[in-house]
């Protein structure tokens, strides 16, 4: 029996429509949310990205301020935008487009970011706190892999659980997630030998290498969860992600696709970070009131 597909777009289209909600509670304390998203360079990719970014904000009421650098800014010019976002009132969330031009420390970068401001959750701060299980903001990735796992309605408490990637955006963060939830995680990576073995024993299976199609059928235990977060171009144009989507999707019990699976929930989770930014800005709610906040949004799905 073929897998049950994971829609990432039509959960984050139920999560905008509440924010949209949340916008409007804000509005009526004469509130406005505002992104400011920083682009050093003319990538095109990330132009592409701060453009969905933008497109996001705009379709749920928050104010978007883009600041455009050349190429060759300096650190310094980098970090005196940042200083001026900062202290402006009206800016709650800051977002660096990532890569940055070789000559920028991104860690410098990232770090000059205030805390409360750092919805993209990439501070040292923010980082740290999902160590001991209290970040502010959750990086948006991981924060989306986390609600669309629930929209599957498995308990993930005691599930083998293998995180394929260990970058500091996905891997890493989204391994401390689930031991939160008291998952047995195993992180593999780039020198992990015979990579198979440990993706046959995962009762969820989370991709996040960047290399299209490196995992195949016989490598996923049959009924496995499967969550594929790359996103690569092939050479004639396709998008596609780490997961051989056509052959797993014949043993898994759930999967993403690619495109329109993890990819939206990114951008949906960076939204709900800069609200839950403006909320606490203005004393409007407090953090432990956000788990609940999410929960009707995810249900409703997972009854579908």
């Amino acid at each position: 029996m073929a897998a049950r597909i994971i829609d990432g777009k039509a959960l984050s289209r139920r999560l905008r429509e509440e924010f949209r909600g949340r916008v409007g509670k804000l509005a009526t304390q004469g509130v406005v949310p505002g992104l400011a998203v920083i682009l050093v360079g003319d990538n095109p990719a990330s132009r592409v990205y701060v453009g969905n970014k933008v497109k996001a904000c705009a379709e749920c009421g928050v104010a978007s301020f883009h600041h455009a650098l050349p190429a060759e800014a300096s650190e310094a010019e980098v970090l005196a935008c940042i200083d001026r976002l900062n202290a402006d009132p009206a800016v709650n969330g800051i977002l660096v487009q990532l890569p940055l031009p070789p000559h920028i420390d991104v860690r410098k970068v990232l770090e000059a970011i205030a805390v409360d401001k750092d919805v993209d959750g990439f501070h040292l701060y923010n980082v740290g706190g999902l160590v001991v299980g209290n970040t502010i903001f959750p990086p948006c990735t991981p924060y989306g892999v986390q609600l669309l796992l629930e929209t599957t309605g498995t308990e993930v408490a005691g599930k083998n659980v293998v995180v394929v990637g260990a970058s500091n955006i996905v891997g890493k963060p989204m391994a401390l997630m689930l031991l939160q939830k008291e998952a047995t995680v195993t992180v593999c990576h780039a020198k992990t030998r015979d990579l198979a073995q440990h993706t046959i024993l995962a009762d969820i299976l989370i991709v996040a290498a960047g290399k299209p199609g490196l995992i195949v059928p016989r490598m996923v235990k049959e009924g496995a969860i499967v969550i594929d977060v790359g996103i690569n171009r092939l050479a004639d144009g396709r998008i596609v992600g780490d997961v051989d989507f056509a052959g797993v999707k014949e043993k898994a019990s759930w999967i993403t696709p690619v495109p329109g699976g993890v990819g939206p929930m990114t951008v949906t989770m960076l939204i709900e970070n800069t609200l839950r930014s403006t909320e606490r800005a203005h004393h409007l709610r407090k953090d432990d009131d956000y788990q609940d906040c999410e929960a009707p949004a995810v249900k409703a799905h997972a009854d579908n």
